[in-house]
Parts: structure tokens; sequence; C-alpha cells
């Protein structure tokens, strides 16, 4: 797994999409939190990543999904997979390695964030005046949201040989995932059930966690998400005929 990992990360950081990447995230919540009406920090007039959170998922759909759609349909289609699994490694560790690179290279766009948290942490009216505990709560919470995207990003990659069409079902997958189950709540069409539709999202346990209360229950939620796609990613890979 470790060799696949150091490879995907190498491929990534010698490819010119890994720093689009980081830079198109981080000039696009930069201009949210800074320059555009209604949504920066001085409008708003809070000492708060208000900003950050709310609009870094909607983000990170298209940014993951351009991280990851390359991760197997591009190995198939140059048939450099076949070379990958005649290596003594299992399809797990395969799969894992490709997972976990994705997430690393979440953490580095992240990373650079946190100069946006000691900026705010000095503009308070009252040095440090924020809710310190609720933002690394946020940041726990958005490093879980990223990680269930890449996997379904890696999911999507593994079940076409075309990077675009991988593109489209992951940013599709994610979308409906993050939102949908609020949309369908919100319609109220199932009266005390709305609330399970809504947990049966990714954005309800987002919001949740983001609170600075780590819930058992959310924990789960997205452990058992990221599983699921893994195992999928898995079934897809087990069954190639290639």
């Amino acid at each position: 797994m470790y060799s696949i990992l150091k490879k995907e990360i190498r491929s990534f950081l010698s490819s010119l999409i890994a720093y689009v990447v980081m830079i198109v995230f981080l000039v696009a919540i930069g201009l949210f939190m800074w320059v555009l009406p209604e949504y920066n920090v001085f409008d708003m007039g809070y000492a708060n990543m208000d900003t950050l959170f709310s609009m870094a998922p909607m983000v990170f759909i298209f940014l993951i999904s351009a991280i990851t759609m390359r991760s197997f349909s591009e190995e198939k289609k140059s048939g450099t997979i076949e070379i990958i699994t005649t290596k003594p490694l299992s399809d797990m560790q395969i799969i894992l390695g490709k997972y976990v690179a994705g997430v690393v290279l979440v953490i580095f766009s992240i990373i650079p964030t946190l100069i946006y948290f000691y900026t705010i942490y000095q503009l308070g009216a009252t040095k440090g005046n924020m809710d310190i505990g609720a933002t690394w709560g946020s940041y726990l919470g958005l490093l879980l949201l990223a990680s269930c995207f890449v996997a379904i990003g890696i999911f999507s990659s593994a079940i076409t040989d075309n990077q675009i069409v991988s593109f489209i079902v992951s940013m599709f997958l994610c979308y409906c995932f993050y939102s949908i189950f609020d949309l369908l709540a919100n319609f109220n069409l199932l009266g005390s059930y709305d609330s399970m539709v809504a947990a049966l999202g990714i954005n309800a346990h987002y919001v949740s966690i983001s609170r600075g209360v780590i819930d058992s229950r959310d924990l789960i939620y997205f452990l058992s998400f990221i599983t699921a796609f893994i195992w999928g990613t898995k079934t897809v890979f087990s069954a190639r005929k290639w």
C-alpha cells in the first residue's frame, strides 16, 4: 500500500493538476471570505470562519472529483493497471493506497487555510474572541466530508476508463449525498421521519460535528460511508476483465 501511496502522491505533485486544484480551492475560498459582498468576514461582522466551512463542501465537490477522476480511469486506459496488479499487492492495498493519497492531497489543500484562522483570530474586537472548539470541530467535519468525497471519487474512477465520465459521475454522487437528502427532508412529506431522511445525507452530520461536539453517531456515519464506497470500489475492481 505504501508504494502505491508514494506513487500516487509523486504523480499528483509532478502534474499540474495538483497545484491547480490547491490554488483554485484557496483562491475561491479566499474570495468568498475576504472579497465577495455578503459572504466576506467584514460584511458579516463576526470573527468566525462560517464562510469557509459553508462554501468549502461545494468547492470540494468539483475539486475532489477532478483529483480522483484519474485514479483508476487513467491506469486502465493507459494499461499501467495491469503492471500494478502483477505486483505483490492485494486489491484492497491498491485501493487504499490511492484513497489515502487523495485524502493527503486534500489535507495539503486545507492546511493553508489556517492562515485565515490566524487572521480572523487577530481581527476579533477582542483578540482571540472566537469559538475555537467549533472551529476545530468544523475542520474535523470538513476533513471527514472530504474523505467521503474522495471515496466516492475513487469508486467513480473504478467503474469507467473515461476520466470525464468519472468526473461527472463523481460530482453527481457527491452532490446527491451532500444535498439531496436535505432537500427531500425540507418537503416535509414524511412528517416525523423527515429528520431520518436528512440523517442519510452527509450535510446533516457535517453540520452536527461542526458545532464542536464530537458525536459517536456522526463518526460512525462517516466511517461507514467511507467503508461502503471503498468496498464498492473493491467489488468493481475485483471483477475486472482487462
